[in-house]
């Protein structure tokens, strides 16, 4: 019998609440069946513009009940959560500082995702001004990251070019919302996903 350990794809939304969720259980997850995770961030906006969609808290009649679930799923997943009234909000620059870190270490970038998610998420640190965004960089602890490191990543126009190319990424492989995972080529959309993707590490394909 041939074993699987090929890394799983993560993709996630510094915006999204359930990619929040999702990015506290799936490193433990993987580990307990031989895997490692594969970080990649991207822009919901992008995916969704790709699939014809909108966000659910765009419709009226989805909004309060998204809102309640965000808070019903974090509570069940022991994960704290704070809603900011600024939701959702952009977070493209968030994303470029991901990416210029996980090209020189993909554990820097996964530091650096987890610190702005539990900031936005349970802090209400808002992503999407630049001097807030700044304040993390400074306090995340990763050497060679600053507030003026970051800012000067975020407006490079090369970063820039490397996020749109990991969106367009994300939507040739069939992203088109976040969290979605993809585990040796299946993919999976959703944190309420993460029975499955257990039951698929554990046995195999079902």
């Amino acid at each position: 019998m041939t074993v699987l350990t090929r890394p799983i794809d993560f993709y996630f939304d510094f915006s999204s609440p359930y990619s929040y969720i999702a990015s506290e259980w799936v490193d433990a997850l993987a580990a307990r069946h031989g895997r490692t995770v594969n970080w990649k961030a991207i822009l919901l906006g992008a995916t969704f513009q790709a699939a014809e969609l909108k966000s659910p808290v765009s419709y009226p009649i989805k909004r309060e009940y998204s809102l309640r679930d965000f808070e019903r799923s974090a509570r069940f997943a022991g994960v704290p959560l704070k809603m900011s009234p600024k939701f959702p909000i952009p977070t493209q620059n968030a994303a470029r500082v991901f990416w210029w870190l996980a090209d020189a270490d993909a554990e820097r970038a996964r530091r650096w995702a987890r610190h702005c998610l539990r900031a936005y998420f349970a802090r209400g640190v808002d992503l999407s001004d630049a001097a807030q965004l700044r304040a993390l960089a400074d306090d995340v602890g990763l050497d060679g990251l600053d507030a003026d490191a970051a800012e000067a990543v975020w407006n490079d126009p090369a970063w820039k070019l490397r996020l749109k190319g990991e969106n367009e990424a994300a939507i040739a492989a069939g992203v088109f919302g976040a969290p979605f995972f993809v585990v040796d080529g299946e993919p999976f959309w959703g944190n309420d996903r993460r029975p499955q993707i257990e039951r698929w590490l554990e046995k195999g394909p079902f």
